[in-house]
């Protein structure tokens, strides 16, 4: 893991060095920026590599080899610059900054276990080992999603060259503590340390460390984008900023080339640019630098579909592998089944207009500014609360400046009330407020700590570091993974059709077909009488079909089932028969 830190930040820090510094130094800021366009730069490796089919073990290693020699060479001219020193720390600073050590903490831990979340083993590692398998970028039309983007699945189809299946978690985890860093040094710089790490400890707790989604990644691209949009406006002169503005363009394309929802911020951005910025040559640059890392995508989809934000687009561009009712219930699983209000914790959100940062910050009005476009989209589209984690981060720390914000609220009518007829914030901090916020303090570090101390407990549990204590992690997360594992290591001559087990392909054989949507739909199959079913399977090409009886028991109950398929192994509710040759 610090080898690939290392050559992110070499890489990133090699094309961060030539942009104009921005208004505001900051040492650590710019470090995250520069490891995450190091991130943003392997990805757009590994999308090159798989177009020419040579995403291997040899070039993957020599790039993380080139990005940690790049780091080695600047790495003595980065340490002697000059940045602002941080402000003085304060009591209250001190109790925050072991807060969010104690919320961080759980998350090392957390990255540690298998991969067994329903996303994760649905279709991201699956997608990712079929890349790493075959070297190159391909399309499999067995996954619930084959025509989506996926460039920071390449990240862990890179890695699965050198590691194993765990890592693409900390890749993802990476991500995730990457944001951390940048809100909490924005916090620091345009509010206070206190409200940087309520920010950071927020964005902590509703974070996906445990897993290999693409959430994190998404969050943090835009985050970035953000950053460098905002060091373009802040520059003095237009000129020297266009590299910050080609930046954040570019970090816009690698969040857009990861998941279709990232295409929200485009309208927001282009308005922000557009009241500064109307030289065609710089919005080419931009538009240019935007669609690098996700052209290849939406060209891709638009070539062999025709519709580019296949299948999302289906109503203007026409259905392909889905059909009107599998959009229609794709939407009503999304706004209706999963729809929920957003984490109580971000409510105070709402309160950060009336408080003095965002007065005297124009940098939190436009944090402001990117928040209430992202949650009046998120309403208006979706209200899944999923769908809302790209913009998550800079709402997290806009809504610990609304609880600070509360906070000197409370205290102020706290002073009015004691002290009628005097200035209250001239007045010192009296002994039992001094009193009662160490107390309070302490209260929240042990609570804190208790839950730091339970979790992390938790996390390490999970933890499977040899063959057989993965074996015994799997069987109890999985529902029938003998099973499936058996059809992965004895393959019988043709595809397998799954029925309910959707959720679990990654342990099971590759071409491993069926699902609520698609070509291969559930409702297309499993109503049919058993020599109907047999018949339409062998016409298709599939050998097997595996069943979760708990979850479908109407199927193997049939009459004459068993004259059409035979039985090859049964375990904790999961059935897997051989579909026998049809008579003429």
């Amino acid at each position: 893991m610090a080898v690939i830190v290392a050559s992110c930040w070499g890489l990133g820090q090699a094309v961060l060095s030539r942009a104009a510094a921005p208004a505001r130094r900051d040492r650590w800021l710019e470090w995250g920026m520069a490891t995450s366009l190091g991130l943003g730069l392997l990805v757009m490796a590994m999308q090159a590599l798989g177009l020419v089919g040579a995403l291997q073990r040899v070039p993957v290693l020599c790039l993380l080899a080139a990005g940690v020699i790049a780091a080695a060479l600047q790495f003595p001219g980065w340490r002697r610059q000059a940045f602002t020193a941080p402000p003085v720390l304060t009591l209250v600073d001190r109790y925050a900054l072991v807060g969010l050590v104690l919320a961080l903490l759980p998350t090392l831990s957390a990255p540690l276990a298998p991969p067994v979340t329903y996303d994760e083993i649905m279709y991201h590692l699956p997608y990712a080992r079929q890349v790493a398998e075959s070297g190159r970028l391909g399309v499999y039309e067995w996954l619930r999603y084959p025509w989506f983007p996926y460039n920071y699945d390449l990240l862990y189809a890179a890695v699965l060259q050198v590691y194993d299946d765990v890592f693409p978690h900390l890749v993802h985890a990476l991500a995730g503590w990457l944001s951390v860093l940048v809100i909490y040094r924005l916090g620091l710089m345009y509010a206070n340390r206190l409200a940087a790490c309520m920010g950071a400890a927020i964005w902590l707790f509703m974070g996906q460390y445990d897993n290999a989604y693409i959430d994190m990644a998404v969050s943090l691209f835009v985050l970035v984008a953000f950053v460098a949009l905002w060091w373009w406006r802040d520059a003095e002169a237009p000129d020297r900023g266009v590299r910050w503005l080609a930046m954040a363009a570019f970090f816009l394309g690698l969040a857009a080339g990861s998941k279709y929802q990232s295409l929200t911020f485009l309208p927001v951005v282009g308005l922000i640019v557009i009241v500064r910025e109307r030289r065609p040559q710089v919005w080419l640059l931009a538009i240019g630098c935007f669609l690098l890392p996700c052209i290849y995508w939406y060209a891709r989809n638009a070539v062999m579909t025709g519709d580019p934000f296949n299948p999302l687009g289906a109503h203007l561009f026409g259905f392909t592998n889905w059909n009107q009712a599998d959009y229609q219930n794709q939407l009503v699983d999304v706004q209706e089944n999963h729809a929920n209000p957003p984490n109580g914790v971000l409510w105070a959100v709402l309160l950060a207009p009336f408080g003095e940062v965002v007065r005297r910050s124009r940098a939190a009005r436009g944090a402001m500014l990117f928040c209430g476009w992202s949650l009046l989209v998120w309403v208006v589209t979706s209200r899944y609360p999923r769908y809302l984690a790209p913009a998550l981060p800079l709402i997290a720390l806009m809504a610990a400046v609304g609880w600070h914000q509360l906070g000197l609220w409370i205290r102020g009518a706290w002073r009015k009330r004691s002290a009628a007829g005097v200035d209250v914030v001239s007045v010192p901090a009296s002994r039992l407020e001094i009193g009662l916020g160490k107390a309070a303090g302490v209260v929240a570090i042990v609570l804190l700590g208790a839950a730091c101390v339970y979790h992390s407990a938790r996390n390490i549990r999970e933890i499977s570091p040899t063959a057989e204590s993965r074996e015994a992690f799997f069987r109890r997360h999985i529902a029938g993974y003998d099973v499936l594992h058996f059809l992965r290591q004895h393959p019988i001559e043709g595809k397998t059709y799954q029925v309910m087990l959707n959720d679990s392909l990654y342990f099971g054989p590759d071409l491993m077909y069926g699902d609520v949507f698609g070509p291969w739909r559930y409702a297309d199959f499993i109503m049919l009488p058993p020599d109907q079913l047999a018949r339409k399977l062998r016409a298709q090409d599939f050998g097997t079909i595996v069943i979760k009886t708990a979850l479908a028991p109407y199927i193997h109950t049939q009459p004459d089932f068993d004259r059409h398929f035979r039985l090859l192994l049964e375990k904790d509710g999961v059935r897997a028969y051989r579909i026998l040759p049809i008579a003429p």
